[in-house]
């Protein structure tokens, strides 16, 4: 779930609290964007078209070396930002399918690899987003946070760990709600809203033939 990916984002930028403090802030707010990037094509293409675990991880390796040679606000935010937006694209791999109830294991599409073109099967050590081995997660990847920051990005951790518990507790109702919503109020919706809704999301009454993953 996102909260995950955003604290994960936020640890991978932990260590320049200790070796170039003047660059923390920059570098732990990349994090969480880094870290969060991906899913902002939830609704356009999940997991496909801002998903890239080879291209972000290709792109982090040399961005790193570039952070450690000239560290400036622009170079250690790239690099932070780069490598959340991979480890966020190879960790989605790791958790269920692309599908509307994860949990029921019925998809085969986890992540789009775009450089070998073709959906990467997932592997379900996370069962699904929001479950509660995701949650445990996210409290494990807070605890060194918790310890080490404060101030703003100590309360971002804590509210990121109150979404992810809320997230958690509701998370096997939404498919349902989303579903009832939609059906209510697709028909009413203007067609160009109606044909960028994921297919996975339309109940009897919403039904476009073009819409697409």
């Amino acid at each position: 779930m996102l909260p995950t990916h955003a604290l994960a984002g936020m640890l991978l930028a932990l260590p320049v609290l200790s070796v170039a403090p003047e660059f923390a802030g920059v570098a732990l707010l990349a994090g969480v964007l880094g870290g969060s990037f991906p899913d902002f094509d939830m609704y356009v293409g999940h997991r496909k078209s801002l998903h890239y675990p080879v291209y972000y991880s290709a792109l982090a390796v040399p961005s790193l070396f570039v952070a450690g040679l000239a560290p400036s606000v622009a170079t250690v935010s790239a690099a932070v930002f780069l490598m959340g937006a991979a480890v966020h694209s190879v960790a989605d791999v790791l958790g269920g399918g692309l599908e509307l109830r994860p949990w029921e294991g019925s998809s085969e599409r986890a992540v789009y690899d775009h450089y070998r073109k073709r959906w990467i099967t997932p592997r379900r050590w996370i069962s699904y987003d929001g479950s509660p081995g995701d949650l445990l997660l996210s409290y494990a990847l807070a605890v060194p946070l918790l310890v080490a920051l404060e101030g703003s990005f100590r309360w971002t951790v804590i509210a990121a760990l109150t979404v992810a518990s809320v997230y958690t507790a509701v998370r096997r109702y939404l498919p349902t709600l989303a579903i009832t919503v939609l059906t209510v109020v697709g028909p009413w919706l203007p067609e160009p809203v109606r044909s960028s809704i994921p297919p996975r999301y339309c109940g009897p009454n919403l039904v476009a033939s073009d819409l697409s993953d």
